[in-house]
């Protein structure tokens, strides 16, 4: 084989390894914040209400950001919301205005802690395997589109109920 040769199945090699890993992957940018792995836990028959997640949210530039809001069309409306324990170990959720994104601080969302989405007035049940559109409005990034898949969480991962 010539070097020509090697060099060209190589470069093919190479870009097939790259659209492969593409596919597989999802999310997004908005200006400097970078959106990786958007995820919503499958909900049982009948549940009116869901979460979604971002397993990074990463504000790459030098100036902070603000996530404003979000949403979908699966659901009547999305909010922001954390999650905590209290001092009497009692978990506490609530509903936040936003999510400040400082430079270089990445934020994580996880089933059972921290920020997360809640889908309020669920038009369908989140069966694992399917997608769905989120739009998600930063205050320097605008808006993006990103593709949330629904799948059931690594072992490990606290869930919680609504």
């Amino acid at each position: 084989m010539t070097q020509l040769a090697y060099i060209k199945r190589a470069a093919c090699a190479s870009l097939i390894a790259l659209f492969l890993i593409a596919a597989h992957a999802h999310g997004g940018r908005a200006g400097d914040v970078e959106i990786t792995h958007p995820y919503a836990v499958p909900t049982p028959s009948g549940a009116v209400n869901g979460a979604a997640y971002i397993a990074t949210l990463e504000d790459t530039g030098k100036q902070p950001d603000r996530l404003l809001r979000v949403s979908t069309p699966i659901a009547q409306r999305a909010e922001i919301h954390t999650m905590a324990v209290d001092a009497s170990g009692v978990m506490r959720m609530r509903e936040v205005g936003e999510i400040a994104l400082l430079p270089g601080a990445p934020v994580k969302m996880r089933p059972g802690s921290g920020y997360h989405f809640m889908l309020m007035g669920l038009k369908q049940p989140l069966k694992e395997g399917d997608s769905f559109p989120l739009t998600m409005e930063f205050e320097r990034g605008g808006k993006v589109e990103v593709k949330v898949v629904v799948q059931v969480p690594k072992p490990g991962a606290a869930e919680h109920a609504h």
